[in-house]
């Protein structure tokens, strides 16, 4: 659980990011989606959206996006929103301040949105005090797991049951690692959160 859903001490950690929003009188969920564009993954999951007729947030990194800038513009085409997911996928507690600021700049160029998620879901305080200034931290309040090869399909599925509520922020990866677990439990998770009568609305980019 510590994992699926951080605990409160890690969210007032970093109290000037978005970790869940929750809608009064609507049931509403935030599906996101870590690590892309690829070729291999992020259409099949933008025609999985379409066909229920959902939009989703793009977290992408930079780098990615400088090889296939075609995808980017497919996102925005059907109607997502997407952020940044620094250039390299840097970890922040690897790098100093100073490098990871210029991993999320360059990216920034190529990816213009003021939405960013730090890779892992881990940067250092000094980090994120100074990225609050110029971008909307946000993190997550369900990381589903798809990309854990100790997981099987249905048991990333259970995450999304077990802990899926009001607000979530949800966190599916279209990236090779996840690919056989998310291909299979990505429908199957929008087909239960519609069941439960669960709205999905793609993260404001303003």
């Amino acid at each position: 659980m510590l994992i699926e859903r951080p605990p409160l001490l890690y969210r007032l950690l970093f109290p000037e990011a978005l970790w869940r929003i929750k809608r009064p009188h609507r049931s509403v969920v935030y599906l996101t989606f870590d690590d892309g564009p690829i070729p291999e993954q992020t259409p099949w999951v933008l025609d999985v959206l379409d066909r229920y007729g959902i939009k989703a947030t793009f977290f992408m990194v930079g780098d990615n996006v400088r090889r296939h800038p075609e995808l980017l513009d497919e996102v925005k085409r059907r109607g997502h929103s997407y952020g940044n997911h620094t250039m390299h996928h840097l970890q922040g507690m690897k790098v100093t301040a100073r490098r990871y600021w210029r991993d999320i700049t360059e990216a920034d160029k190529l990816i213009d949105s003021v939405l960013f998620r730090p890779p892992h879901g881990i940067m250092r305080w000094k980090q994120a005090r100074a990225i609050k200034d110029h971008y909307n931290i946000v993190m997550y309040d369900l990381v589903t797991r798809d990309y854990s090869k100790k997981l099987s399909p249905e048991q990333v599925l259970a995450n999304v049951k077990r802990f899926a509520r009001n607000g979530s922020i949800i966190v599916f990866h279209d990236s090779i690692k996840a690919a056989p677990n998310m291909r299979q439990a990505l429908p199957q998770a929008i087909e239960w959160l519609l069941s439960q009568g669960y709205e999905f609305e793609p993260l404001p980019m303003s």
